[in-house]
């Protein structure tokens, strides 16, 4: 497919998407994080459809039961071999990019989760030397038994780079793989690339598969981005992602999400602020929003508040985490996407920015605003409430003022009223999930 029509960042809005030559805005949830792994793949993506969702994560990770890995393994032994690639991993792969295609939905790969290099799952890792014909203990520098987090980085496996350990033997193999990944994932427009899962690692990792996949992409053009572990944006680990254009084209701040209210919406302000200030205008993606009841990184209000929080804050992209740390694709979650999707469709969202200065009489985390002032305006109530909007720069026209109940994803009737320099929105219910739509009459 031609350039023009892979994903890449907006020509008129660096912030937003555009994807076949068009913006577009990436929304999603889903049930599972390595998606391609699942049996109901398809009725998963036909329901994210359905409700105008467009966004998935495709973690490349094994760890669950039933899950293939990507090289085959002799039945006779229980051995790998890694000079074989697995045939049922690669073609469950394929077939969940061509699924994902046929729906315009767009997949954010992350090629490396650490979670599969440690603990239990690095037990039945075919990259261990016990559980391979390819290598040993000595001849590979890799241990047989990591019994800590991921994030003590006792696994050589991530230090096998040239600017690292140097580890050729090893390497190879994992080069190999992001070929096997790269030969199925580079014709297809709509995949973008991340290089791992929540890395507190040397940049240097990063940096490396980076650019080995724009080298392998050849003249297709990818995008391509790193997930570093800080909860804190103001993190050293995340300016390597900022201050790098060249290597990274877009940020994801997932992380942010184990952030709450005012916090977690005033952080993305700052990195958006920084990134102007760079020169070099990139998305913000979010592919993954924590909260759920019954995990441990917020509740189910948390995760609600933040999906909206993270698209009027002018992010490019925002999907409900996996249960049981985030709501995926319930009831819940499928109302919130389908009512924002809906929103978005009614205003030109990448023509609007982000600006809480625009409410007077807001109390904390009470609403949130994204507006093109004169023109449109969109305000979000996480539970109620009562702010005025500043519509100086539409006074005089007449406007329309639709409020959008959002957990039953049902608009009342629009209101049309004369634009004076303020404007009193009060949400019809005390309580709930509320958006309103404040736009110039044409």
């Amino acid at each position: 497919m031609a350039n023009a029509d892979r994903i890449q960042p907006y020509v008129k809005n660096p912030f937003y998407w555009q994807y076949k030559g068009a913006p577009v805005l990436l929304l999603g949830g889903s049930v599972e994080d390595n998606l391609f792994q699942i049996a109901d793949i398809e009725d998963q993506l036909d329901l994210l459809h359905s409700l105008g969702g467009n966004y998935v994560r495709c973690t490349m990770s094994s760890r669950d039961e039933g899950d293939a890995w990507p090289f085959e393994r002799a039945p006779e032994t229980g051995l790998y071999d890694l000079e074989q690639p697995g045939q049922d991993y690669w073609t469950r792969f394929e077939h969940f990019l061509n699924l994902c295609a046929e729906r315009d939905i767009i997949l954010q790969i992350e090629v490396w989760d650490r979670f599969d290099f440690a603990r239990g799952p690095w037990q039945d890792n075919p990259y261990n030397p016990k559980n391979n014909i390819n290598y040993t203990v000595e001849e590979s520098g890799l241990a047989e038994s990591i019994g800590s987090h991921p994030g003590q980085k006792e696994n050589a496996f991530f230090h096998t780079i040239p600017a690292l350990k140097n580890n050729a033997l090893v390497l190879g193999y994992q080069q190999a793989q992001l070929i096997e990944l790269l030969k199925r994932s580079r014709p297809y427009p709509n995949v973008l690339y991340c290089i791992d899962n929540e890395t507190n690692e040397s940049p240097e990792w990063g940096k490396f598969w980076s650019l080995q996949i724009k080298d392998q992409a050849g003249e297709s053009i990818v995008q391509t981005t790193e997930m570093w572990d800080a909860w804190d944006l103001q993190s050293t680990q995340h300016r390597h992602t900022l201050d790098h254009p060249e290597l990274y084209s877009f940020f994801d701040l997932s992380q942010n999400n184990h952030r709450h209210a005012e916090e977690h919406w005033q952080n993305p302000q700052l990195i958006r602020q920084y990134i102007i200030d760079s020169g070099h205008i990139r998305p913000m993606n979010s592919v993954k929003i924590y909260g759920a009841n019954t995990g441990h990184f917020g509740t189910h209000r948390d995760a609600q508040e933040r999906l909206w929080r993270n698209i009027f804050g002018g992010l490019a992209s925002s999907r409900f985490h996996r249960p049981d740390s985030g709501l995926g694709l319930s009831k819940i979650a499928q109302a919130h996407i389908r009512s924002l999707r809906d929103l978005t469709d009614r205003i030109d969202i990448f023509t609007c920015t982000p600006d809480n200065d625009l409410l007077d009489a807001r109390s904390a985390n009470e609403a949130y605003c994204t507006a093109n002032p004169g023109i449109e305006y969109a305000v979000f109530f996480p539970d109620g409430g009562n702010v005025v909007l500043d519509t100086e720069a539409a006074a005089g026209n007449m406007i329309g003022v639709q409020w959008l109940d959002i957990r039953k994803s049902v608009w009342l009737d629009e209101e049309t009223v004369e634009a004076g320099k303020r404007l009193r929105l009060v949400t019809p219910e005390e309580e709930g999930y509320w958006a309103v739509i404040v736009k110039v009459a044409e």
